[in-house]
């Protein structure tokens, strides 16, 4: 149960005097998105990103050419705009210095009389132009009488909104957020919080809210590095209690006689590289241990991570038990079963695929021989964890693109084996350190950093879509020479069917270039039909395959070497790194053609530049993580939640490994939160929602 201290915190926001059914949406919108109804919490956790300065008050002779002035003015001549044109409202302001225009658009003649009676003074505040050498204010931030003024913030504290809300009325939601904020007790070290120099929560927020200084909005200000920190904290306290409950159980250790592995790698078309040598032998080493496995293997694009899952799984096939590997997509799920199965169809392992599309008979079939011990290893999707699938001795749990999965699903699957199954989960996303501590703090990590031998650099090019004809012709002259080529088209999901409209165009458009050798696939076929147009497309039946980004991960045709991706400058940097590694596995040369809308960002034009230098995923990943931020690289930004509310990792990176010791050592010394730093350590975990990590700790 949460800590009744906390309770006024967690009221809806629609509580609030002022904010109905509608305004409760909007603010749902920005704060919580599909999570829930937004709540105190949430208004408090959103911090300005900038202030507006108004302290700069001077006469009308003394404006600046841009910025925000304040100044007492006497309200002049109305100029009303003629009947049904769609000029502005204009009101002249004079004082002694000079004149200037307070300029309206769509405005009502009776309220623009009522509010701005003609020979009264009025302060004035808000961004300064200048049009034809006369100064102008565009509808003002404030009109105010000489009361009011006294009242009028100096600065500013401005808001990140959505349509429908404005600064004014988020300051106002804030601030009345900030009368229900309770006295807590102080949850930081309080040495460590001395040394750095920083306020206590309740003064951080405050502060933030209703800044005295342009400084405090800063992301390097001390209060927000306190309330980042104490994000972090957060984050890393939940991941070392999970790890520390999920470890509490001990494992069973797993010595394989190696038969199995050897009959594999035996057959293997390649050697293995030295970075899969050492990761599986950090793997057979957490799997004999008696403890729980719990290890997360990084592999850049077509390092081999499915080589290395298989032979993990093959080890614990050599013990006598089962072992399941689980896909986000179908495509993916079914890609994995076919190399798989051809990986060991000279050993007596056992495989099975289980999706949603098997039912009936067949899937009746395939859980009675799971729940029997005939399957040794079981691949597929979600559908592994739904209720019904029941195995005879799980053992290992193999997890891909695990950045897809929430904890949640991850506590889900493992929850099948009756006793303790060790857990393995593998990304080709590579992740900054930093990231990957936020997300996988809970585990041990291992990296493929080497591509198999043979594998040739893949040619970047960035072209602007004016030149689509010599890209379409030079196709031409590659599919005549045998070669097979993808064609991505963005798909964002705001725009989901212009998106798919955009794929569908674009397969037509190449289809009359190259008539029966294009397919078509995307999120909306049914699997059926995209196994059908990627079994074309594998055997060569097919040369072109336009796919919006379904694709991105586990797709493997060697025989394709030309990726094109419209939109690119649509993309994240990891993302057009996932897509260009669909090519450039196999022998011979690829080339990668990234076509953009002109104009081109400077952010975008970054991204692109570093594609064109770069194919190193690791450093990628570091700097799609400076150019867009940690929300966006996981996914998340797309549902509106981003991963941190107060936290920037690009900013505050060097606070994470603070948090991690401090957490690693509170629960050293008390590990079931029961001292009063841990009572208040507990509300700092509910404040900022990780209190499966209170469950946890409550479930023995």
């Amino acid at each position: 149960m949460r800590p009744d201290v906390l309770n006024p915190l967690f009221i809806e926001l629609t509580r609030l005097k002022g904010i109905g059914e509608k305004l409760g949406k909007l603010l749902q919108n920005l704060l919580r998105g599909e999570a829930g109804p937004a709540r105190m919490v949430d208004a408090l956790l959103h911090l300005p990103t900038g202030v507006i300065d108004r302290r700069f008050q001077c006469t009308i002779s003394q404006l600046p050419i841009q910025g925000v002035a304040t100044l007492e003015v006497t309200i002049g001549r109305h100029k009303m705009p003629p009947r049904g044109s769609r000029l502005p409202y204009r009101v002249e302001a004079f004082d002694d210095t000079g004149r200037m225009t307070l300029v309206f658009f769509a405005a009502h003649a009776e309220h623009m009389q009522r509010h701005y009676p003609e020979g009264e003074k009025r302060f004035i505040s808000g961004e300064i132009s200048w049009f034809n050498n006369e100064a102008q204010m565009n509808h003002p931030d404030y009109v105010l009488n000489g009361d009011d003024f006294a009242k009028m913030p100096q600065i500013e504290p401005v808001y990140p909104l959505t349509a429908g809300i404005s600064n004014k009325v988020m300051r106002r939601v804030a601030s009345d957020g900030l009368a229900w904020l309770p006295q807590l007790p102080e949850w930081q070290d309080q040495a460590w919080l001395a040394k750095q120099g920083w306020p206590t929560f309740s003064e951080a927020l405050h502060t933030a809210h209703h800044p005295a200084a342009a400084e405090v909005a800063s992301l390097h200000a001390p209060l927000r590095q306190r309330l980042a920190f104490d994000e972090l904290l957060a984050n890393q306290l939940a991941l070392v209690l999970v790890r520390s409950r999920m470890t509490k159980d001990k494992g069973r250790s797993m010595a394989g006689d190696g038969r199995l592995r050897e009959a594999i790698i035996a057959n293997l078309p390649y050697q293995l590289t030295n970075a899969q040598s050492t990761a599986l032998a950090e793997i057979h080493t957490d799997m004999q241990s008696p403890e729980r496995m719990m290890r997360l293997l990084q592999g850049d694009v077509g390092s081999g991570k499915t080589v290395v899952a298989l032979l993990a799984l093959a080890a614990c096939v050599e013990f006598g038990a089962q072992g399941a590997l689980m896909a986000p997509t179908e495509i993916l799920a079914r890609q994995h079963w076919d190399g798989l199965s051809k990986l060991v169809a000279h050993t007596p392992i056992r495989l099975a695929l289980l999706t949603g599309r098997e039912k009936g008979k067949v899937r009746e079939g395939i859980l009675a021989a799971l729940a029997s011990g005939e399957i040794d290893i079981l691949i597929g999707t979600h559908a592994l964890f739904q209720e019904g699938v029941a195995f005879r001795d799980l053992a290992l749990v193999v997890i891909d693109e695990q950045h897809r999965f929430g904890v949640h699903q991850r506590l889900a699957l493992q929850s099948k084996a009756k006793g303790v199954a060790d857990l393995l989960v593998m990304t080709a996303t590579p992740i900054p350190r930093t990231l990957a501590l936020t997300v996988y703090g809970d585990m041990d990590v291992s990296k493929l950093t080497e591509k198999p031998a043979g594998r040739l650099p893949i040619d970047t090019r960035v072209m602007p879509t004016s030149r689509m004809a010599e890209v379409v012709a030079g196709l031409a002259r590659n599919i005549a020479g045998g070669t097979r080529a993808y064609w991505v088209c963005a798909l964002v999901e705001e725009s989901e069917k212009v998106d798919l409209a955009a794929a569908q165009a674009r397969f037509e458009d190449l289809s009359q270039h190259f008539p029966g050798k294009v397919g078509l696939v995307h999120g909306r076929m049914k699997g059926v039909e995209k196994d059908v147009v990627m079994a074309n497309f594998k055997a060569g039946a097919l040369s072109v395959l336009v796919a919006t980004t379904v694709i991105e991960v586990g797709v493997d045709v060697p025989e394709a070497n030309i990726m094109v991706i419209e939109n690119a400058e649509r993309f994240g940097l990891s993302q057009l790194h996932q897509l260009r590694g669909r090519v450039g596995r196999g022998n011979t040369k690829s080339s990668c053609i990234l076509l953009y809308h002109e104009p081109l960002g400077e952010t975008a034009r970054q991204r692109l530049s570093i594609m064109r230098q770069c194919e190193d995923g690791f450093r990628i990943a570091e700097e799609d993580l400076r150019l867009r931020g940690a929300g966006e690289m996981l996914g998340t930004a797309q549902s509106g939640i981003p991963l941190f509310k107060l936290a920037d990792l690009a900013v505050h990176g060097d606070l994470l490994q603070a948090a991690r010791d401090d957490a690693e050592l509170i629960l050293a010394r008390d590990a079931q939160l029961s001292s009063a730093r841990g009572q208040a350590l507990r509300n700092l975990l509910y404040l900022f929602e990780r209190d499966i990590a209170i469950r946890l700790l409550t479930s023995g």
